[in-house]
C-alpha cells in the first residue's frame, strides 16, 4: 500500500487568497517502484507540462503546480493516483476542463481518468439539467413509473418511412420517440423534413390517444447547424433532442444548454469509448454537469460490455445528489428486449428511461402491439 499525506488546501480556498483545486483521480498501471515517480509525472503534465526547477515564481509553485495528494493500491501494478489541480487552470468552460484533467495524460494508454472531486462553486458554474428528470415527468404525465423510449431505425429510410413507425409506436404509449444517433441531415433524410413528418406523425397519434408522447430528434453539426436545428425543432413543437456530446464537441453540447433551457437534451454515448474515462465520470456526472437531461448508456447484458456494477454506478452518479445539480434521467440501452423489463426496473428503479430500440420494431405481432406490451410491463410494474 502506498499513501501520501492529503493536500488539505484541496477544495478549500481561504478567504480568496489561494485558489481551490479538483481533486482527480487517475487509474494508473505501473509498478511499485515506480508509482510515486509516475504520480509526481501526471501531476505536472496536467498542470504546468515543464520540470519544477525551471519555475521561479513562488506564486506559481504554490498555487499552480499539480500536487499528489494520495496513492492507493488497488491491486498489482494498478494504483489510483489522487491529484490536486488548481480552478485558475480550468476556467468553466468544457473543452479547457477536459484539457486540463486529461489532455496530455490521455496519450498515456495505461492512464484512465477515474473520478474527479469539483469545489462546490465551481460545478454549479456549469448549471447542469435545466428539465431534468423532474421536466421530463411533468411534461410526459409520468409521476410514478419508469420512462419509456425507443428509437427510429434503421438508416436509409426517408422521412415519411420514419413517421411511419413514429406514429405506430406513439399509438402504443411510448413517453419518447428518439431518431438513431446516425440519422443527420442525409440525403435520403433531410432534418427539417424529418422533423416536421416524424413530429406531426406523433401529434397525431397523441390527439387519438390522450397521450403526451414526444419526439426528440437527432442533432448534428457545427454549432451554428446545432443552434439552426433546435430553431427548426421548437418551431415544430419539438421540445427534447438527442445529442452525442462527444461527437458534436463538449463545449458546444454545453453551450445549447445555457442557450435553450426549454430543451430536454438526451445525451447519446457514441465516442464516449474512445477516450479512457471511466463510464461513472463521463456518463453520468460530466453530461450531467454540462446539461444533460437524461444519459444513455450501454446497458450490461446487450451489444455491449458493461458489467452491471457499472451501469448501476452510472445511474447512480446522474440521480444522486449532486451540489445545487438537478437530476440527469438514466437510460440503459443496447440490446434491450421487452422480456428485460421487469429485472432492469429491479436494478434501476423508477427513475430512469428504457431505452427498446430493435427489440421493439422487430416484434413479430408489430410496433404498436409491442410498445403497449412495453408500455404496460413498464406501469405494472409501478404498482
Amino acid at each position: 500500500m502506498h499513501d501520501t499525506l492529503p493536500d488539505t488546501r484541496l477544495n478549500k480556498p481561504v478567504l480568496g487568497v489561494e485558489p481551490p483545486r479538483v481533486r482527480v483521480t487517475y487509474r494508473v498501471r505501473s509498478e511499485a517502484s515506480a508509482i510515486e515517480v509516475r504520480a509526481q509525472a501526471i501531476a505536472i503534465e496536467q498542470s504546468v507540462e515543464l520540470p519544477v526547477e525551471a519555475i521561479h515564481d513562488a506564486r506559481i509553485l504554490s498555487d499552480i503546480v499539480g500536487q499528489v495528494a494520495g496513492i492507493t493500491e488497488v491491486a498489482q501494478t494498478c494504483f489510483d493516483v489522487q491529484i490536486g489541480l488548481s480552478c485558475e487552470t480550468m476556467p468553466p468552460e468544457p473543452g479547457q476542463l477536459l484539457n486540463m484533467l486529461f489532455g496530455n495524460t490521455s496519450l498515456l494508454d495505461d492512464v484512465t481518468l477515474l473520478d474527479v472531486d469539483f469545489p462546490p462553486s465551481y460545478l454549479a458554474s456549469f448549471g447542469g439539467p435545466t428539465v431534468g428528470l423532474s421536466g421530463l415527468r411533468q411534461r410526459l404525465g409520468t409521476a410514478n413509473r419508469a420512462l419509456t423510449a425507443t428509437a427510429l431505425k434503421p438508416q436509409g429510410l426517408p422521412p415519411h418511412a420514419l413517421a411511419e413507425i413514429a406514429h405506430a409506436a406513439a399509438l402504443g404509449g411510448i413517453d419518447i420517440i428518439k431518431d438513431d444517433h446516425g440519422l443527420a441531415d442525409q440525403s435520403y433524410s433531410r432534418f427539417a423534413e424529418r422533423v416536421v413528418a416524424c413530429a406531426k406523425a406523433v401529434a397525431v397519434a397523441n390527439k387519438s390517444t390522450g397521450r403526451t408522447c414526444t419526439y426528440a430528434p437527432s442533432l448534428s453539426g457545427s454549432l451554428d447547424q446545432l443552434r439552426a436545428q433546435i430553431r427548426i425543432a421548437r418551431d415544430e413543437g419539438v421540445h427534447t433532442v438527442l445529442i452525442a456530446p462527444m461527437v458534436v464537441g463538449l463545449a458546444s453540447f454545453h453551450a445549447l444548454a445555457r442557450e435553450a433551457p426549454d430543451v430536454a437534451l438526451l445525451a447519446h454515448p457514441s465516442m464516449a469509448g474512445a477516450c479512457r474515462i471511466a463510464p461513472p465520470l463521463l456518463l453520468g456526472r460530466m453530461f450531467r454537469m454540462l446539461g444533460a437531461d437524461a444519459t444513455i448508456f450501454p446497458n450490461y447484458g446487450g451489444r455491449f460490455s458493461y458489467p452491471q456494477a457499472m451501469c448501476r454506478e452510472i445511474a447512480s452518479a446522474a440521480i444522486s445528489p449532486w451540489g445545487d445539480l438537478g437530476v440527469c434521467v438514466p437510460a440503459p440501452a443496447g440490446g434491450m428486449s421487452l422480456e428485460r423489463i421487469p429485472e432492469m426496473l429491479d436494478v434501476y428503479g423508477k427513475d430512469c428511461m428504457l431505452l427498446i430500440g430493435g427489440g421493439l420494431l422487430s416484434a413479430p405481432a408489430g410496433i404498436t402491439s409491442a410498445a403497449q406490451a412495453f408500455a404496460t410491463k413498464v406501469a405494472d410494474h409501478a404498482k
